[in-house]
């Protein structure tokens, strides 16, 4: 009895704590249909009196949102799907090729772990700059191509396959090339699931690189272009609200649909190895 009772007083605490997460999230869905003025009045609306469109109309058509709703896609989609591809080849690789110096190059790679990434962004710009793809969408997804803990979680799932299935592949005439993508690929599906979900929701959100790296208005993904709106309409509370439910929408929606795999693929590579 006291057990349940427990049980039950931990829920209704962990119940509690979703319903404060959520509230603000609900609070920013509710403003955004509200009239103008009226999420700023005092005690503030949970509801508004009269639901209406305008502030997303006034996004799509007078503030070119859709344009960088469309650079957000392109910078997060590219970014998974080349991270997925390098990182997946790279994990697979130091999990279970053997060439020279493997456990000691990894090794220095996990170092990179401890170094924050904002140690890096000078040097990275530096280098684009070099190469001409400062400005460009290209040079906001750069940074996501290659990811230390990306290879690192493929790795430890990947140690996880057995090496007689690799081993009879090869006896059979498979190539490596045709090992990893016949055999590798759909054993690692879960993790790369995960990995997937993670980069996605870190591309879009991400700020500060493509603050840094894009300098063209008319190339700005969601989360610039609306801290811009925030500077020229910082009174129209409605209309920000409007620009941050455009803009988080679609990660939470990301995540609803994989959250599944998400916490399957986490569990099951944390044991690995």
């Amino acid at each position: 009895m006291k057990r349940a009772l427990a049980l039950a007083g931990w829920n209704a605490l962990l119940l509690a704590g979703a319903l404060l997460t959520l509230i603000p999230l609900l609070w920013m869905v509710s403003a955004s249909l509200m009239p103008t003025g009226e999420a700023n009045t005092f005690p503030p609306r949970l509801l508004p009196s009269v639901a209406t469109w305008e502030h997303y109309q006034t996004l799509f058509t007078h503030l070119s949102v859709l344009r960088n709703f469309r650079n957000s896609a392109i910078v997060a989609v590219s970014a998974t799907l080349l991270s997925i591809l390098i990182n997946a080849l790279a994990g697979y690789a130091f999990a279970k090729l053997r060439f020279g110096g493997r456990d000691r190059v990894f090794g220095f790679l996990l170092t990179a772990l401890i170094i924050p990434a904002q140690v890096g962004m000078l040097p990275l710009f530096l280098l684009l700059k070099t190469m001409g793809l400062v400005n460009t969408l290209v040079g906001a997804i750069v940074p996501f191509l290659a990811s230390v803990f990306g290879i690192f979680l493929v790795r430890q799932y990947a140690l996880g396959i057995p090496d007689e299935l690799l081993d009879a592949a090869r006896v059979d005439g498979a190539g490596e090339w045709r090992i990893f993508r016949t055999v590798v690929l759909p054993l690692l599906a879960p993790i790369l699931v995960t990995f997937a979900t993670f980069t996605f929701l870190s591309a879009w959100n991400d700020f500060l690189w493509p603050l840094i790296v894009l300098s063209d208005d008319a190339k700005y993904t969601l989360p610039v272009a609306l801290a811009s709106l925030s500077g020229e309409h910082v009174q129209d509370t409605e209309l920000m609200m409007a620009g941050s439910v455009v803009t988080v929408l679609p990660v939470i929606l990301v995540f609803l649909a994989l959250q599944r795999y998400y916490i399957r693929g986490v569990m099951m590579g944390s044991v690995k190895g």
